[in-house]
């Protein structure tokens, strides 16, 4: 019998599906389940993108040019203007989702055996990636007790070697929550620069901003624009999430070149997709002010009403629409299995993503969930009030 690649063994579980079959086997006992587990909004998708896509007249559905449709990028141009992101259409190649733009990154800019420095807790499929492109990822961990802040540059320079090509980001930060400030961004900026290192930017949540604080992009920072590649999605932004259009932009000529030749290896990006995304940014000025006031309350909602649970603490995220709360269990992983299979309240019962997932460091977040708010607000105060009716009633719970 021939034998699974190393690869395909050390490719990890998704933390945010793997509990899936779980609650699928919840939901055929007749149990409603709460999903606080994945990053997909529930609020509407543009008008404008269902009526694009109810109106398509083509006869044949083709394939796009491989780096995407040059009207979407045009005006995709003025779309990051609005962000003081200065760009043209050649800077910017439509991918399948921004998940092929990390890989895509990641082939084009690393050799096997290379390493990118990330700080953790991270999206969990960056390791996915890595894996898949022959890379390493070496972590800088950051803390619940310290809000996820960034650790002092020493702590980047001891992880820095000849092997070190990249520091990927992601700000806003999924699945923290946490927002860079600028004296982090600038220190981020300088390491690049003295070290002559990649900048992956995953920046795929900045509508979502909610301290007031302002938003740097990498593209902002002067003196690296060589060697900055910006990840982006309309996933998030639009409610989007099964169109699977996302965007890798740089101004390193070198970059992009490589990266054209993965993408068409793989053909093109998906016609209807762009067609979707293209329209919704046609969506009027009081689609993304709702959108935001909703996350804006949900949140509000979420952190206050995790704090009040005995035992549970959250940091308040300054961005995107998850939050990393320490809960008061022995195990993360097995509560929130146990949560699907061994409990439920009133016929109901939760699903979170154990954020031992996003970690690579053993043992990190064995007390931490990532939620994600993007149910209404109803029912998150549902969710909340079954969280705490399960820590009452866990086997595992830690009385300190």
């Amino acid at each position: 019998m021939p034998t699974i690649s190393i690869r395909g063994n050390e490719m990890p579980a998704s933390p945010i599906r793997k509990l899936a079959p779980l609650a699928d086997a919840a939901k055929e006992k007749g149990i409603h389940v709460y999903h606080l587990n994945i990053g997909q909004p529930d609020l509407p998708t543009p008008k404008a993108a269902l009526d694009a896509i109810r109106n398509i007249d083509r006869t044949v559905l083709e394939y796009s040019p491989s780096q995407g449709y040059q009207s979407y990028r045009e005006k995709l141009v003025g779309y990051y203007k609005k962000y003081d992101i200065n760009l043209t259409a050649d800077d910017i190649i439509i991918t399948t989702g921004g998940s092929e733009a990390v890989l895509f990154a990641f082939l084009s800019c690393l050799n096997p055996g290379d390493e990118i420095i990330v700080p953790e807790p991270a999206y969990a499929n960056y390791m996915a990636f890595a894996i898949s492109a022959g890379a390493v990822i070496r972590t800088v961990t950051t803390t619940i007790e310290e809000g996820f802040s960034l650790p002092k540059v020493e702590k980047f320079e001891e992880l820095i070697n000849e092997r070190t090509k990249a520091i990927l980001i992601c700000n806003p930060n999924n699945p923290t929550g946490y927002l860079y400030t600028r004296r982090e961004m600038n220190q981020i900026r300088d390491l690049v620069k003295k070290y002559d290192l990649y900048l992956f930017s995953d920046e795929v949540y900045r509508e979502y901003i909610y301290t007031g604080s302002p938003y740097i992009s990498a593209c902002h920072l002067e003196g690296i624009e060589q060697n900055v590649v910006l990840i982006d999605s309309v996933s998030k932004r639009y409610s989007e999430c099964g169109i699977r259009i996302g965007a890798l932009i740089t101004k390193n000529k070198e970059v992009r070149t490589a990266v054209m030749k993965f993408c068409q290896a793989r053909l093109s990006p998906p016609l209807i997709g762009q067609i979707a995304a293209e329209a919704s940014l046609d969506a009027p000025e009081e689609y993304t002010r709702d959108t935001y006031d909703e996350y804006v309350e949900r949140r509000k909602c979420l952190i206050d009403g995790l704090n009040r649970i005995p035992g549970v603490y959250s940091p308040i995220p300054m961005g995107a629409f998850y939050t990393v709360a320490k809960l008061p269990v022995d195990d993360c992983e097995k509560f929130c299995a146990w949560c699907l299979s061994d409990f439920n309240y009133e016929g109901e019962t939760i699903m979170m993503a154990p954020a031992t997932g996003f970690y690579t460091t053993p043992g990190a977040g064995k007390n931490e969930v990532r939620i994600a708010y993007v149910l209404k607000k109803d029912d998150l105060v549902r969710a909340l009030f079954i969280l705490r009716k399960a820590l009452e009633a866990y086997p595992g719970r830690v009385i300190e």
